[in-house]
């Protein structure tokens, strides 16, 4: 089991929320959500009841048709469950719970009961066609859960100083050196290939096979794809999914929607992204018109480019359709030797480090002057009163006309520039140049 960054959270809502309000634990399918509710039930509460919605009896779900009488459903739990419930000491875990809306509404009248707390974890919960008929409890308090961050696979690793010190050596600005800097990129591009994903993670530490790994990526995004299919019947989602990566090699300013979906585009499937968005299965970058301190507020909803949620499984979904053997991503990336056309995993990996700090993902593209081509700064990040444009490249770069058009023309709004490489950290004018593994601390 797992170190998780989010067992914190549920400690701190135990304690300041003391029954008032339910957690709702969102995310995609295969992250932990389950898995860290379970211990935290059995660490933290002297019994506790999961009831997992995606095979529960239809007897037990038929309980949350009419809960007038409460004393009656804590009685048939109890007896369901062999578990005695505990006043204030006992916790009740609905797993998967987008799967009943009606035990979700019930969130509601058992928050208010107060005789116990509540978990709910759920997948793809945002989705309207899971939610229109019933009232969302306003007792419920939310958090995100996403794939396994870089510290948290150190973790994993049996490591627990690395983070800590190369984030002191961000704050000083103190360069690692090249030999270390290269052992610290090879851990840093391991964990690109592996990913996040705590069975993927695992299935490396048991196993130190590769291939056993793309296995079990494989199993999880066929069963994002089933799920999609669940949602968009005509295949819709499931092919802007699929997509991603073509869509990143291209190096295109956005997700080019017709060229997945004939005689589409982006202001036609508006509500097709929401929900893709909300399944937690990716992530949306869109693009900032004009650049400035409160990004949300000038966005262009039609133009955006997607990621992955978790790296490790961008690395499958790129290769699905060819045998784990032809796949060479993983001895290149290993031993550094990436292609130009495959930097779009180092976009990746910045983009799910920012989103696992909680940064929203924007970007900002212009032309060039008496060029058929565009400037990109491939992520803004807000500081404070200022922005910072961050600039990512895969291979050893030579220029970065991106920042530097960029600070020409939006001086008085930056603060700091940043460009994300594969080299030790150090200065380049006003520009910070940072190594990949420290992309989380910008």
């Amino acid at each position: 089991m797992f170190s998780r960054k989010i067992y914190n959270v549920l400690l701190d809502w135990k304690t300041q929320s003391n029954g008032r309000t339910a957690l709702l634990i969102e995310g995609a399918r295969r992250v932990g959500k389950s898995t860290v509710a379970e211990e935290f039930a059995q660490k933290e509460y002297r019994s506790h009841i999961l009831i997992d919605f995606a095979e529960v009896p239809r007897d037990v779900r038929a309980l949350f048709d009419d809960i007038s009488d409460l004393n009656y459903l804590f009685l048939q739990l109890q007896l369901r469950y062999a578990t005695k419930l505990f006043e204030r000491d006992s916790l009740i875990i609905f797993d998967e719970v987008q799967l009943c809306p009606p035990a979700r509404q019930a969130i509601k009248k058992l928050v208010k009961d107060g005789r116990y707390d509540y978990i709910e974890t759920g997948s793809l919960i945002s989705i309207r066609k899971n939610t229109r008929n019933i009232l969302i409890p306003s007792e419920e308090q939310r958090v995100q859960m996403r794939p396994m961050d870089y510290e948290e696979f150190t973790w994993a690793r049996g490591d627990t100083s690395t983070i800590p010190l190369l984030h002191e050596a961000f704050n000083s600005r103190t360069p690692s050196g090249d030999q270390l800097n290269r052992k610290l990129m090879r851990d840093f591009r391991l964990y690109m290939l592996v990913g996040g994903m705590p069975q993927a993670v695992d299935a490396y530490l048991q196993t130190n096979n590769l291939m056993d790994v793309d296995t079990v990526k494989r199993t999880i995004i066929d069963l994002y794809e089933k799920d999609l299919h669940k949602i968009s019947p005509s295949g819709t989602l499931s092919m802007l999914f699929d997509a991603i990566p073509a869509q990143l090699a291209k190096k295109s300013s956005r997700y080019q929607v017709s060229t997945v979906l004939a005689n589409h585009r982006a202001k036609d499937i508006l509500e097709e992204i929401a929900q893709l968005r909300d399944s937690k299965t990716v992530l949306a970058a869109y693009h900032a018109d004009d650049p400035n301190v409160g990004l949300s507020s000038n966005i262009g909803l039609e133009k955006f480019k997607l990621y992955l949620a978790d790296t490790g499984l961008f690395v499958t979904l790129a290769f699905k359709d060819a045998a784990f053997t032809d796949n060479t991503i993983y001895t290149k990336l290993l031993s550094d030797q990436l292609s130009a056309n495959l930097g779009m995993l180092y976009e990746n990996i910045v983009a799910q480090e920012l989103t696992s700090r909680g940064k929203r993902l924007f970007y900002h593209t212009w032309p060039k002057d008496g060029a058929n081509r565009n400037y990109e700064i491939d992520f803004i990040v807000s500081d404070g009163k200022k922005i910072c444009p961050v600039e990512v490249k895969s291979s050893n770069y030579r220029t970065h006309a991106s920042l530097d058009a960029f600070a020409a023309k939006f001086h008085s709004r930056i603060d700091k520039q940043y460009l994300v490489h594969a080299k030790d950290l150090r200065k380049d004018g006003a520009i910070t140049c940072v190594p990949a593994y420290m992309a989380s601390f910008l």
